[in-house]
């Protein structure tokens, strides 16, 4: 499984590392993460640059219940909801669950965002190439 952390409010860094680290707890090992790449925002362009991470995760958690998981770890971490595709504190999103397809209300695997975001395609090809 695959999720994606972004982060442009605050200690985007700090976000990235408190969001990894909450996971264990979480139900959730972290196998392999990608670097920390800056990119540009993508929706609305004027707000701060983005600090990206993509991770190999292992988890027993179905896919509902893991996106349940990772939006209580952004809450926790002090995320605001704001407007779509907004500045945010963490967020925290699932790209890939072992080849399946999920498309349900508020949950669609593969994320349909995966390839209008390269850098988020070049994470993962970091990581797959190791």
């Amino acid at each position: 499984m695959w999720l994606a952390l972004g982060s442009n409010l605050g200690d985007r860094a700090g976000y990235l590392h408190a969001a990894r680290d909450a996971m264990p707890g979480r139900g959730i090992t972290v196998v392999r993460a990608s670097q920390v790449k800056e990119t540009d925002p993508v929706g609305i362009r004027h707000q701060p640059e983005f600090l990206n991470q993509v991770l190999e995760v292992e988890t027993l958690l179905e896919p509902r219940p893991l996106l349940d998981t990772i939006k209580s770890i952004e809450r926790d971490l002090g995320r605001t909801a704001r407007e779509r595709w907004g500045p945010r504190e963490i967020d925290i999103d699932i790209l890939r669950y072992d080849g399946r397809t999920v498309d349900e209300p508020g949950l669609h695997i593969p994320h349909p965002e995966l390839g209008n975001r390269p850098f988020l395609l070049d994470l993962l090809a970091e990581i797959e190439a190791r």
